[in-house]
Order: C-alpha cells, then sequence, then structure tokens
C-alpha cells in the first residue's frame, strides 16, 4: 500500500524518537538521571528527598523546608560511560534466502564522558508570607548520548542517538504543622531529540530488482551475484532525524519528620507529554533511489511521553553524627510502550512498540560527621533496567546494574560550602539479538553482547545568604 511523502517521513521520525529515546547511559536505567544533587550522589541517593539539599526543588517541594535560610546550589556531574560490543550480524540473513556477513568494526566507545549540570534556588519567606517557602531549579531529568563509529558492524541500527531534556522547575512548600511539610512545583521542560544511523542504499536497489520466483523474491539473482553493481553494504548513505518540543507536567510531595531524629519523605514526578516536531536528512542518496519517497528529505511528527516517577526516602540519626538513610524509586516506564506515529494532517500512520517494563531502585547508605566542617558519606544501591532481550537495541544496551558511591561535604564558614562525590557502577552484560524488520527498514541481524561501566564525578557548592 502506498504512502504519502509526509507519512513516511512521520514514519522515520517516530523511529527516531523511538531510538534516540533509549539513547544508551548509564546514570539510571532508561535514560533516567538522577545527578540533581552531588551529595545524594555520594550516598548512591539514599535519602535523597529528605536532606538540607536545593535539589529538592525539582525532588520533593516539601523538603525546600528544611533549609531556613537563601540557598543557592550549583551542582555538576561528568558521566563516564565505558563500553564494548562483541559480535556481528548478517544482511538479509534468513532461513529462506542467502545472506552475507556484516563488515565494520566494533563500533569503539560509544559513551564520551557529558556533563550534567543543575542549578537550584530555594527562598524562605518573611514578614507577612513568613511559613512559605519558594524554590526554582534548571536541571536535567532525562536523557544522554551514545556515539559509535561510523563503520562499525551495527552501524544501519545506530551511529548517533542523543536526547536532551531539560526542565525549569517552579516549587512552593508551607508547613501545616511542626512535623508536617507539603509542597508542589510546576515543571517547564524542553526536549530535543537527534538520531543518525547509516542506510544500506546497496540493498535497498538489489532488492528492488530482485525477481520473484513462486511468490518469493530471489535475492541471490541480485543481490549476491557479483556481476551485479550494487549490492550489499557497496553503497551505505546515512539519515539524521531531529526534533523538538515543549511540554508541561507537575511535582509533589511530602515530608513527616516528629523529631530531629526521624524523616519520611514521599514524591511524586507527574508524566510529561511531548509532540515532538523535526526535519528527516537523508545524505549520499543514490540517482537510482532520488525520486523514491522513502528517501526525501521532508517532516512528520510523533508523540512521546516521559515517565512518572515515585520516591520514597526515609533519613534516622543513629547518633548527632551518624545517621542511616535508604530509598525506594518507581519508574512508570509503561508509558513508553510505544509511540503513535501521525501524518502532518493528523492521520495516524500505526504505533512503533517499545515494550519497556516499569522499574524499581533500591539504595541504603550513610553519613557521619566528623566534625562541624567535615561529612563523609557512602551508599550502594540496585537499579533494574527496563529492557528486555528481545527489545534490546544498541541505542540503549542496558541492563540491571548495582552502583557504590562515596562522597564528603566540607563547610568552609556558615555560608559557603563544597560537595564531592564518586560512583562507580557495573552493568550485568547484555545482549542483542536482533533480527531482519523489513517493516522498520532493517534489512539485517544484529547478535552479540555488550560489556561496561560507568564512573561519575560530582562537585557542588551551596551558598547560603
Amino acid at each position: 500500500m502506498k504512502t504519502t511523502t509526509r507519512g513516511v517521513r512521520a514514519t522515520a521520525l517516530a523511529l527516531a524518537v523511538l531510538g534516540t529515546l533509549a539513547a544508551g547511559q548509564a546514570a539510571a536505567s532508561g535514560f533516567q538521571l538522577r545527578e540533581q544533587s552531588v551529595k545524594n550522589l555520594g550516598k548512591s541517593n539514599a535519602g535523597s528527598i529528605v536532606g538540607k539539599d536545593a535539589s529538592n526543588v525539582s525532588l520533593n517541594p516539601a523538603a525546600m523546608t528544611n533549609l531556613d535560610t537563601t540557598t543557592i546550589q550549583n551542582d555538576i556531574t561528568v558521566i563516564d560511560l565505558s563500553a564494548d560490543f562483541t559480535g556481528g550480524g548478517s544482511i538479509l540473513g534468513a532461513s529462506t534466502i542467502p545472506s552475507a556477513a556484516l563488515t565494520g568494526s566494533t563500533g569503539g566507545d560509544p559513551g564520551d564522558p557529558t556533563v550534567v549540570p543543575n542549578l537550584a534556588v530555594v527562598i524562605p519567606m518573611k514578614g507577612a508570607l513568613e511559613g512559605l517557602t519558594l524554590g526554582a531549579s534548571i536541571g536535567a531529568p532525562f536523557g544522554l548520548k551514545t556515539d559509535y563509529e561510523s563503520g562499525w558492524v551495527g552501524r544501519y541500527r545506530a551511529l548517533t542517538s542523543d536526547l536532551k531534556t531539560v526542565d525549569l522547575t517552579l516549587s512552593a512548600a508551607i508547613k501545616p504543622t511542626e512535623s508536617l511539610s507539603v509542597g508542589v512545583g510546576l515543571i517547564y521542560e524542553r526536549a530535543e531529540a537527534t538520531l543518525s544511523k547509516a542506510v544500506d542504499f546497496g540493498t535497498a536497489i538489489c532488492a528492488a530488482q530482485a525477481p520473484i520466483v513462486s511468490g518469493v523474491p530471489r535475492y541471490d539473482l541480485t543481490c549476491f551475484n557479483p556481476a551485479f553493481p550494487f549490492r550489499p553494504q557497496m553503497l551505505d548513505g546515512k539519515f539524521q532525524v531531529s526534533g523538538d518540543d515543549t511540554g508541561i507536567g507537575y511535582v509533589a510531595g511530602l515530608q513527616f519528620a516528629p523529631n530531629e531524629r526521624f524523616a519520611l519523605g514521599l514524591s511524586y514526578r507527574s508524566e510529561i507529554d511531548h509532540e515532538l516536531e523535526g526535519d528527516v536528512d537523508f545524505q549520499n542518496v543514490p540517482a537510482l533511489l532520488a525520486a523514491d519517497p522513502r528517501f526525501m528529505d521532508s517532516a512528520g511528527g510523533a508523540k512521546l511521553t516521559t515517565p512518572a516517577v515515585w520516591t520514597a526516602s526515609v533519613s534516622y540519626a543513629f547518633t548527632q553524627q551518624f545517621r542511616m538513610l535508604a530509598d525506594f524509586q518507581r519508574t512508570d516506564w509503561s508509558s513508553l510502550r510505544n509511540v503513535t506515529i501521525t501524518r502532518a494532517s493528523g492521520t495516524v500512520v500505526g504505533a512503533e512498540p517499545f515494550n519497556w517494563k516499569n522499574t524499581k531502585f533500591y539504595s541504603v547508605g550513610a553519613e557521619y560527621d566528623l566534625s562541624d566542617a567535615f561529612t563523609l558519606r557512602a551508599g550502594v544501591g540496585s537499579d533494574e533496567s527496563p529492557t528486555n532481550d528481545v527489545a534490546r537495541t544498541p541505542r540503549l544496551p542496558d541492563n540491571d546494574r548495582m552502583l557504590y558511591s562515596v562522597g564528603a561535604s566540607w563547610n568552609m564558614s556558615e555560608h559557603l560550602s563544597v560537595d564531592a562525590a564518586f560512583q562507580r557502577i557495573t552493568i550485568d552484560d547484555p545482549t542483542i539479538n536482533l533480527p531482519v524488520d523489513a517493516a522498520a527498514g532493517n534489512t539485517s541481524t544484529l547478535v552479540g553482547k555488550y560489556s561496561g561501566h560507568a564512573n561519575l564525578f560530582g562537585v557542588s557548592m551551596q551558598y547560603r545568604f
């Protein structure tokens, strides 16, 4: 059945959205980032929403009441993902037709070091508004980037995947009682997505010329005929697709602290819907395919939803110097089970499956005050992956992981403090087993295994007026 050019563009953009959302990153499972606070990084996010930290503007507005003076905080985390692929694949590989092995390298290390900045300010109000605490933050809750070598063996599945989200959060909190705080925040989110991959125009040409014998295309008479001038992997091109949008969401939370020893926090971050609109750019299209609408530059659209996140934190001080903390988080990745693809007219083309599951995160940590000036902290965490052995792609070579962290704070004065943290993430080796999927434009298989880890380095400064 024929489709319009814009319909083809819409399909291409939606596939790009799928790939970019799956941009492999190691800070958390899926494409989630938890690097809003270097203090939290140093304890594997244990007690992440009950601390005296300005990042609570976006994590748990209710906990902004823990700060009794105007506070500005700047956090910077560098995420360094290392990953190695071992494997290969074949062109047009299936039981009924010939195949040729994919050529190319293993892709190199796709995870270059990436900087994740966050900025927050908390302002306890005075005078007639005393009892109200306001806050604002700018940060990145989702995203990161993977970038493979141009000639790698999986180039027809992924080259560059880049997702950036930037949130502006405006929050307010009050204390109805001495032990209870409640808060809510409005989130304005900007999302930008870019994806590229190689296109095997050689296969596209020879497959179009394959004769039909008994109702079956005879690829061996063209694609694997040495006399045919266009064969698989002989005429590679490239496409890049990008899209952007803004969306609105909210965060709400509460904190219960009946005494100085114990604190319990609960928070909920809503889903945020995006209507990505963008462009598809095909490069090095051969003259034989120049008039093919599948390979023409155009525009399209697709819907996506960033997931809802539930968080619970607890902190207990055994002594004035020593505290234990714990965290539980649920991320509702089920909002990404599919992406609906539409033409510019609004007509639905179809839905691309995503098939991610909801995930759980657990962590425990501890803090010890060496003195009024220095605090040490450490933590360990366990993070589930939303992917599975059927749906996993090289855009997200993700799997379950463990987190190990250490950190420290230095209160340089009553106004200024500095934090530093290091986190090591170990990732269970994920496998890739992708078959030919002609409907999605994938005419090759890809089978292999990844091994990798990530190191995170964070520094922050908090200034109190």
